[in-house]
């Protein structure tokens, strides 16, 4: 997500190059707003940033404010109904646009909510419109003061940026789960998810949005207040895989963690081997650190294709079963004859690392030592990554060992998490570390409320839940989502 206030700037093309800094967050949809104090403008689609935007477009889209989102479905299907910014109109007639980042987990009961204020539409089942719908229920309120009384009733995740004809606005959930951080520009400000976003537009980073904090930004300035007491979860999976490793995190940066990361890692689980090697690119640091540690070369011996991502040229059946070779390529000459070790982000289904670590012994590997820069993944996420269900994750039903056989590796060590935690450099009480050890630190309802597609009916049979406790664990509710790209 990105949003900019700055009179006399062209904040389209800010926010298409602060999208594209983001683009690792989501490649399903891409969208903008923009608003120059009269009318407010959305253009979104399918695809890519690149994909989506080009000049004639960009150059019509005129204002002050813009606001922009790279989307990555956690609730309601990849539809362009679903694209955002989403957008509403009040009943006085003010438009208002949002972007998410993040997943609430009392989306059904949102819902129930939106259909007595009369701000419901069957037509988009995300819980972001539900928040956009919301902020439109109550019309004698300004924008401002709807939302300092919707924030506070949504339960999850949510980091936003929103927007009317005048006004920017950004706020971040009371447990601050995913990040957001506040920028200035010479004229103006600017918001995003990641640092790296404030870096590629020349804006200098402020501070972060506090958790539970809503800002304001129109003529007269930037405003805060807080509507709920903070009580910070920040996600330990984005210093693992999500975020930039030219972000910075809570006074982070997620290079130099995950290099920290990798050095752990050599510690907990040494190797004897000639070669250490990444899975390309979220391997790299912590394959570095690995390397570092040890004392053991480190080597590029898989090449990247830089191309294959989301395409809209589905492969033959031939190519499809081909499956990783689409997106690596061994360099046989450097494999040849030599013990690696292959260093990765995380193993989630074992699908992936089953198919490299035979392509590293066809390319002629000697030995195949995996090693992963984050703890086994046991549960899913309800708090916006997509994770398979939690009977599709491979550690969830299999120890170490048993791991170790199933994708085919002489031995196999992932980093515990007070390595990851320690490499991270926040307190263990300050992070979400549920997808590792099953602890949900925010309350989640009754399994049939939770879910993708909860308000396309799929997961809702009934029609209320009860909350479980904070701390409800993942062997009690039993539930997960779909991952879109198997790793």
């Amino acid at each position: 997500m990105f949003g900019v206030w700055a009179p006399g700037e062209d904040v389209a093309k800010l926010t298409y190059y602060g999208l594209y800094a983001l683009q690792h967050r989501g490649q399903e949809a891409a969208g903008i707003a923009v608003s120059d104090g009269s009318a407010l403008v959305v253009y979104k689609d399918l695809g890519l940033v690149a994909q989506v935007f080009d000049e004639p477009t960009l150059d019509s889209l005129r204002g002050h404010i813009a606001i922009g989102h790279c989307r990555y479905s956690t609730t309601g299907s990849s539809t362009w109904e679903n694209a955002q910014p989403t957008f509403r109109t009040t009943r006085t007639g003010t438009g208002i646009a949002l972007g998410h980042n993040g997943n609430l987990v009392n989306t059904a009961d949102l819902a129930d909510r939106a259909a007595e204020l009369g701000v419901a539409d069957a037509s988009v089942t995300t819980d972001s419109d539900l928040i956009t719908g919301l902020l439109t229920g109550y019309p004698d309120l300004s924008v401002e003061a709807a939302a300092v009384k919707v924030l506070p009733t949504l339960r999850g995740a949510f980091s936003l940026v929103f927007m009317d004809e005048h006004t920017l606005y950004a706020a971040r959930d009371g447990y601050g789960v995913r990040p957001l951080v506040l920028g200035r520009l010479d004229r103006g400000w600017v918001v995003a998810s990641e640092t790296a976003a404030l870096d590629i537009v020349g804006a200098s980073f402020v501070r972060e949005v506090e958790p539970g904090e809503l800002i304001s930004i129109d003529d007269d300035g930037l405003r805060s207040e807080r509507f709920v007491q903070p009580t910070p979860k920040g996600c330990l999976f984005e210093y693992a895989y999500l975020a930039r490793p030219d972000t910075t995190i809570a006074g982070r940066n997620v290079q130099a963690a995950r290099v920290e990361v990798g050095r752990r890692l050599a510690r907990e689980h040494p190797a004897e081997a000639d070669l250490v090697i990444p899975v390309p690119e979220s391997g790299t640091p912590a394959a570095i650190g690995f390397a570092e540690q040890s004392g053991i070369p480190y080597g590029l011996g898989l090449v990247k294709n830089s191309y294959v991502g989301r395409t809209f040229i589905q492969p033959s059946q031939t190519i499809r079963q081909l499956g990783i070779r689409l997106k690596l390529n061994p360099l046989r000459d450097v494999l040849r004859g030599k013990r690696i070790v292959v260093v990765d982000d995380s193993i989630v289904r074992g699908n992936t690392q089953r198919a490299l670590v035979r392509m590293l012994r066809e390319s002629g590997a000697l030995e195949v030592h995996v090693r992963i820069s984050s703890p086994p993944v046991k549960g899913p996420c309800f708090y916006g990554i997509d994770f398979a269900r939690r009977a599709e994750l491979i550690a969830n039903g299999l120890d170490v060992e048993g791991v170790r056989r199933s994708i085919g590796a002489d031995s196999l060590g992932y980093v515990s998490l007070e390595g990851l935690v320690g490499a991270s450099e926040q307190p263990a009480s300050r992070l979400c570390t549920a997808c590792f050890d099953g602890t949900y630190p925010i309350p989640l309802p009754a399994p049939e409320l939770v879910g993708k597609h909860v308000l396309e009916g799929i997961e809702r049979s009934v029609t209320a839940g009860s909350p479980g406790p904070a701390g409800d664990t993942f062997d009690e509710l039993g539930l997960g989502l779909i991952d879109p790209a198997p790793r």
